[in-house]
């Protein structure tokens, strides 16, 4: 009968309203939680058929969502590796129970921002349980080709792995100017070196020397040198040898006119550069290119080095880890360079909103959801990662008060509403006495 359906109203309205403000209490008690996403409750009616021409009340239903789209504040940090998404966008990660399980492949999860951390076994994880996953960098911090929409190439960011490490020298810049009046007829013909520190394979120092001879004619000026590479780490011998003919005309008159590779090497004209092998590798030595008054020059009576520059960096150990807005980890030695280790991609679906919720702020997909796709950081949908930053929750505390009175409000009157069907039917029982 319509007054029993009156009731049945009631009681539905208790328990959407029941709901809603436990969307409330959860919202309110993670106002200060770092990437929390808010829950919200939405109500509709329920529908049935009129009988025998009277109404009959169908209450109410609710269902619960979570607003995952939604981006908090971004707050700045001293932690390099708290991480954010300055927009679209997750950053993939594992539980720590998983990874010591054993070895991966490893469940993904995702979440919207975290407190990294290195774990005794220099494992970025945050205090949550949540472990970050990345792309492991090859040994010349290239990233290797991975699948996108897998996650069987994520392993967990480890910077302990990359502590110790050197970086090789593999150009070095030569700018000496060479005495013009040593190339003249009479002169003593004497040869001009300078050594210069270069950092093997291993990070040890080692030296290697460019020997300058002029070659004097009979009569007037030759302008020509013959220049000798010597890599001590192999011994007194030069592995490779170059012709350097000067211009000495009005204009162009002390830089080099050509360079001709007699043997061990080549020379780029474009660059001005040589490419000679020394015992770690290959190394590119800049003399400048010819017109150019960059590298080697030959003017007045002075042998002068002017620049001597040499990229590389000995043994180093690892001072701190950064993260750049393409995702882009890095770690920096106190030798001086940097080195990539890892890339995080950014995770996305096609409707976020459906996500799961799981520990510690993350999600996983669902059918709902979609599948999802690994993006490099900043390009596609994505946004960047922001290092020495956290989102915070997107909790508006007034607007959950504003809602909690609501709710409080509408609760008492469904229960009034069952309080008044409760007097009806024993008026009704009444009568019936």
């Amino acid at each position: 009968m319509t007054i029993s359906s009156s009731m049945n109203a009631g009681v539905a309205g208790l328990n959407v309203n029941a709901s809603k403000l436990a969307t409330i209490a959860d919202n309110i008690a993670n106002s200060k939680t770092y990437g929390y996403k808010r829950v919200d409750a939405d109500f509709s009616a329920m529908t049935l058929p009129e009988q025998r021409g009277k109404y009959t009340a169908g209450g109410v239903r609710v269902s619960t969502y979570r607003q995952v789209t939604a981006q908090g504040a971004l707050i700045s940090t001293a932690n390099a590796t708290d991480i954010a998404v300055g927009g679209r966008g997750m950053l993939p990660v594992t539980s720590a129970a998983a990874i010591g399980a054993g070895p991966g492949p490893y469940p993904m999860m995702m979440t919207a921002t975290g407190s990294f951390r290195p774990d005794a076994s220099g494992v970025l994880r945050s205090e949550s349980g949540l472990v970050l996953l990345g792309w492991p960098a090859a040994a010349d911090g290239s990233i290797p080709p991975q699948s996108r929409d897998s996650a069987a190439g994520l392993v967990p960011v480890n910077v302990a792995h990359n502590q110790f490490a050197a970086d090789p020298t593999t150009a070095i810049t030569l700018g000496i100017n060479l005495p013009a009046t040593a190339t003249a007829a009479g002169a003593s013909g004497d040869s001009m070196e300078i050594s210069l520190e270069y950092f093997d394979n291993l990070g040890a120092t080692q030296t290697m020397t460019a020997v300058f001879t002029p070659q004097v004619p009979g009569a007037g000026q030759s302008n020509l040198w013959t220049m000798e590479i010597v890599d001590l780490a192999t011994g007194p011998a030069p592995i490779a040898e170059f012709s350097v003919q000067f211009d000495a005309t009005t204009g162009t008159g002390g830089t080099v006119l050509s360079v001709t590779p007699v043997f061990g090497g080549t020379y780029n004209a474009a660059t001005g550069e040589l490419d000679v092998t020394f015992d770690r590798g290959p190394v590119s030595i800049s003399v400048g290119s010819p017109g150019t008054s960059s590298g080697l020059t030959q003017l007045s009576d002075q042998f002068a080095p002017i620049t001597l520059e040499k990229n590389g960096a000995p043994t180093g150990n690892v001072t701190s880890v950064e993260i750049d807005a393409n995702g882009i980890v890095s770690a920096n030695y106190d030798s001086g360079f940097s080195r990539v280790i890892f890339q995080v991609p950014l995770v996305d679906v096609a409707n976020p909103n459906a996500l799961d919720p799981a520990m510690g702020q993350a999600f996983t997909a669902t059918r709902e959801s979609g599948a999802f796709f690994l993006w490099d950081a900043g390009s596609g949908p994505t946004g960047a990662t922001i290092g020495y930053a956290l989102e915070e929750s997107t909790t508006d505390i007034a607007g959950e008060l504003t809602a909690l009175i609501q709710t409080q409000r509408a609760y008492a009157s469904n229960a009034k509403i069952i309080q008044t069907v409760d007097e009806m039917l024993q008026e009704t029982t009444n009568i019936k006495r």
